[in-house]
């Protein structure tokens, strides 16, 4: 994933009332796409850009990663509640609850921060064998971090028990989002090759690539892991369905410009995706081969990564407000446009 960073308001307002109250509404009613709303907007310090967000849905946590360290979010109230530091060029955070343990994928310094999770302190810095680190998954069956490198276009695969490297696996292609399933599989997009690879975690071997022709760029990647099913999101407004069983691609849905995100609520059966154009697409899982888009959430242009608290089914998305960018050049013919000071905000949407 790609890095796109307010002083703290004086009151987070009336939207942390009612986060609060859409927590307590019961799953099976809450979690319906028509009533989802943007109930609250969490401001957050610093100019920096950011990246993945993860939930710790046990000590109401979220992490924001925010380009050299993490800051650490209540998700009641809002407030920043922590920063885990040394962080440099953090993109994601995993969650190992079975350990107490979190970790950070620092691209620009190609390590893995361990943190606590009770205390939030820093306990380790593992070094990966792959420039780059971006995504990042712990499979709590082996219990193993796996760190998708992007630059060195490999896949470090990390003890979490002893923070030792066990082996790198050589990709040939830029790795994206990754998701586990319950079958001994890790499956991750390989964005410039277009495909789903898949590796075998007893082995430590990728044992395949599945193509997928109709997505242009795939990032962020969900699994249904009961029906068997991948949602892979493609930079040209497609999200594939794929049988994480054969590679298969069942069915094709229609969702936003900019998607970069992607998550999978299975007691509501909504797959939700965070499109950098400013929508939260949310797609209903009729059956195992049926979608049908519900809703297209105006949320907020950049809002192109997400969290989803499968406990809570609250959706939280992190952006700012950007301006103009400069001229292109030779050297950065595709110049970004600036993040504005003190613009930054965590996004909440709930059932309303």
């Amino acid at each position: 994933m790609k890095n796109f960073s307010l002083s703290r308001s004086t009151i987070v307002t009336i939207g942390a009332l009612m986060l609060m109250q859409a927590a307590l509404v019961p799953a099976v009613l809450a979690a319906t796409p028509e009533n989802y709303k943007v109930v609250a907007r969490f401001p957050v310090t610093g100019t920096e850009g950011w990246d993945y967000l993860a939930v710790d849905s046990k000590r109401d946590h979220l992490f924001v990663s925010r380009s050299d360290h993490v800051q650490v979010l209540d998700t009641k109230s809002g407030e920043v509640v922590a920063n885990i530091a040394d962080t440099a060029g953090v993109h994601g955070v995993a969650i190992a609850q079975d350990l107490n343990l979190g970790f950070t994928s620092n691209g620009k310094s190609d390590t893995i921060t361990v943190f606590e999770l009770d205390s939030l302190h820093t306990i380790d810095t593992v070094k990966t064998t792959g420039a780059g680190p971006d995504s990042i998954l712990y499979y709590p069956r082996l219990k193993q971090i796996y760190s998708f490198n992007r630059r060195g276009e490999s896949v470090t695969i990390i003890d979490a028990v002893t923070r030792k490297v066990i082996d790198t696996l050589p990709i040939a292609g830029h790795p994206e989002f990754a998701v586990s399933d319950s079958r001994g599989h890790v499956f991750f997009n390989v964005e410039d090759k277009n495909e789903i690879a898949v590796i075998d975690a007893q082995s430590s071997k990728i044992v395949k690539h599945w193509q997928m022709a109709a997505c242009d760029g795939p990032s962020g990647l969900a699994i249904d892991d009961k029906h068997h099913r991948l949602f892979s999101v493609c930079g040209n407004k497609k999200m594939m369905v794929v049988d994480s069983l054969s590679g298969k691609v069942v069915t094709t849905v229609a969702i936003g410009e900019g998607p970069d995100a992607a998550a999978f609520d299975p007691d509501s059966g909504l797959v939700f995706v965070s499109n950098g154009g400013g929508t939260l697409t949310m797609v209903h899982q009729d059956t195992a081969d049926k979608y049908t888009v519900k809703a297209n959430l105006a949320t907020q242009k950049g809002a192109r990564t997400l969290a989803l608290n499968p406990d809570t089914h609250l959706v939280y998305l992190v952006s700012g407000k950007f301006g103009t960018a400069p001229a292109a050049t030779a050297t950065t013919p595709r110049p970004r446009p600036p993040l504005l000071p003190n613009t930054v905000n965590v996004l909440v949407a709930a059932p309303n």
